[in-house]
């Protein structure tokens, strides 16, 4: 696939350096590749480069992704997350200057941890509230025993 590539780069050059213009260089890779032939825009692409004086038909190399996901990074979400387990995602970001994403993945794909549960926080309930409980449980309560009454007197 790259060989076919580089292939068709040095036709491209080929076609600057004797005069052809854009679309016929086009046509001509597409005549000669078929459906494996580079598509429109990136033989124009080339053709502009190849016309501006490149002279290079290799790719330059591309930084890529730069990744925070290093073993000092990872030791030091590890550290942290030891010290106190109810740090969140984001606290540990802030703390360590480093991206939400980065340090998610840390805990999840590098340390294989995961979040189960919040603390739980107490709820305080009005006196309307707690009486209306107490009102709706003593209902059920009846209902119950009114229910296992009604049962026992068919089986009898």
């Amino acid at each position: 696939m790259e060989e076919r590539k580089f292939e068709q780069r040095c036709a491209i050059k080929f076609c600057v350096k004797i005069g052809e213009t854009g679309i016929e260089t086009f046509n001509k890779l597409k005549q000669a590749y078929g459906e494996h032939a580079l598509s429109r825009s990136q033989v124009f692409k080339w053709y502009k480069a190849f016309s501006e004086g490149r002279e290079s038909i290799k790719h330059e190399p591309r930084s890529g992704r730069s990744t925070s996901k290093t073993d000092n990074n990872v030791e030091l979400v590890r550290a942290l997350v030891r010290s106190d387990l109810r740090l969140t995602v984001r606290m540990i970001a802030s703390e360590l200057n480093l991206n939400h994403t980065t340090v998610h993945q840390i805990l999840t794909e590098e340390l294989a941890m995961n979040k189960l549960c919040a603390k739980f926080v107490s709820k305080n309930l009005t006196i309307e509230q707690k009486d209306n409980r107490k009102d709706v449980c003593l209902h059920l309560l009846e209902w119950i025993q009114t229910d296992k009454l009604l049962e026992e007197c068919d089986y009898r």
